[in-house]
């Protein structure tokens, strides 16, 4: 009985020094190719422009938490102190918002922190365990110490094998292979 081929998932092209992983970047989305990521040891200056990926929300969700927890904190202690509890302690007044002013600080900081960890999580789509360019036996033994990638998806509507594949090894790759799913 034939064994079927595993479904591909992409090409994976491997380059030995940061500026050529920036440069392929450039010239794989000007050649019209939106479904690629780059995979490098370490941050790499200029990178992320390449890639032209869109801004982040996590500043959004934090500075949401934020404000939830500070309103939070304020509106719990306005109720505990005038709705739930009024104590007239020493002729203060039983709205004395500078005394929430503490405390309504410290939920701000939580809640911010908070959705700042799980925004995170949620916006990088951790924990992954898994992902296809670790098939790639190349990419095991040097993604993570000394070498850069730039990895196309099958899914990309330019994608095409073949021209693919010579298209990375025109852009200077020093090795090119195919990721299965």
């Amino acid at each position: 009985m034939a064994q079927e081929k595993p479904e591909l998932y992409g090409l994976l092209a491997k380059f030995d020094r940061p500026e050529q992983i920036v440069a392929a970047t450039r010239l794989a989305y000007k050649a019209g190719y939106r479904k690629f990521d780059a995979y490098t040891p370490y941050p790499v200056e200029g990178l992320s422009q390449s890639l032209h990926l869109r801004p982040s929300l996590l500043p959004y969700v934090i500075l949401m938490g934020g404000v939830l927890g500070g309103a939070g904190g304020f509106f719990m202690l306005t109720y505990a102190t005038v709705i739930g509890n009024p104590f007239d302690i020493g002729g203060r007044p039983l709205f004395s918002w500078p005394t929430y002013i503490p405390i309504t600080f410290e939920l701000t900081v939580l809640l911010a922190a908070f959705f700042g960890i799980l925004g995170f999580f949620a916006v990088a789509r951790f924990p992954q365990p898994y992902h296809p360019v670790f098939n790639s036996q190349d990419f095991r033994e040097h993604g993570s110490q000394d070498a850069f990638y730039l990895g196309v998806e099958a899914a990309d509507p330019q994608f095409d094998l073949e021209r693919t594949r010579l298209f990375l090894q025109n852009l200077g790759s020093s090795h090119v292979s195919e990721i299965e799913k």
